[in-house]
């Protein structure tokens, strides 16, 4: 879909751009497919913040996304519809089956409206089609990837996201991502052929702040740009940095390090990891 600019009427609009939704071709959701969504102000259950630069935002509701499809195999399926969906960068395709159920699935690239798509052993290496590991050929770009069999989609689930399922060793299965990264995924995980759609979207230029304020994100303010008592690297005369190594607000090391837990579970997985900048120390 392609880039639509707009004439720089005021001076917001000067470096701004939308991305052009001429291809959607329904504009309200299923209502039986949304619920609502209550915002959190990036609080906790205690009320306290734990997420910063979060709050406000235009009202959404939740669409009712299948990551699994596992309960609907050899059942096949009508793309009817090309939704847009607040809550991710992502579009959505809602999907009639031939029992008559609805359901939203994320939609890949390939898929038209009005094409039929299938989950399960029987199913075809085709776009838009769910599959265990198991049945896909090497080589074929996925995406919305299980890492636990029955867990749900959890992996390549933005738009443009895609991986590359490179080998078959035994009970696992090698995926590469654009990032560089190897992960040994366990073969019985599921995972849809193609790759997400809406591939335009990172170029969308903001533009101006009040997009983002609807989005729900606050001001990010610098830290050198507070006081001392706000923020390690804040005071001084001037536009100083700080007179220190960059530090996070709560004085740990911003730049460079490693941000992975050492021990986390999921490590035993990951074959190589992905590119990174330069390391301290190194």
């Amino acid at each position: 879909m392609p880039i639509r600019r707009v004439k720089p009427i005021t001076n917001g609009q000067r470096g701004l751009s939308y991305l052009d939704t001429s291809d959607l071709t329904k504009k309200r959701p299923e209502k039986r497919l949304v619920k609502g969504l209550r915002k959190t102000g990036g609080r906790n259950n205690n009320g306290r913040v734990t997420t910063r630069h979060r709050g406000g935002g235009a009202k959404r509701l939740y669409r009712k996304v299948d990551f699994r499809r596992s309960d609907k195999d050899g059942v096949p399926a009508r793309v009817a519809a090309l939704e847009y969906d607040p809550n991710r960068n992502a579009r959505l395709h809602l999907l009639v089956y031939a029992d008559g159920e609805k359901r939203y699935v994320i939609a890949a690239n390939a898929v038209q409206v009005g094409q039929t798509v299938m989950s399960g052993p029987t199913a075809e290496p085709k776009p838009g089609n769910n599959l265990r590991l198991r049945n896909i050929p090497v080589g074929l770009w996925v995406h919305a990837v299980e890492l636990i069999p029955g867990r749900g989609a959890q992996m390549a689930r933005s738009a443009g996201g895609y991986a590359i399922l490179s080998a078959k060793e035994g009970d696992l299965a090698l995926l590469t991502l654009p990032s560089g990264e190897m992960r040994r995924v366990n073969i019985e995980c599921r995972a849809t052929i193609g790759q997400v759609g809406n591939l335009d979207q990172s170029l969308v230029k903001i533009g101006k702040a009040g997009r983002n304020r609807h989005k729900g994100r606050r001001p990010t303010v610098r830290g050198s740009a507070m006081n001392p008592v706000a923020h390690p690297m804040g005071g001084g005369e001037g536009r100083r940095s700080g007179g220190r190594h960059p530090r996070s607000k709560w004085g740990k090391p911003s730049k460079g390090g490693n941000t992975r837990q050492k021990r986390k579970t999921s490590s035993r997985f990951i074959v190589r990891g992905r590119k990174r900048g330069k390391q301290v120390g190194k």
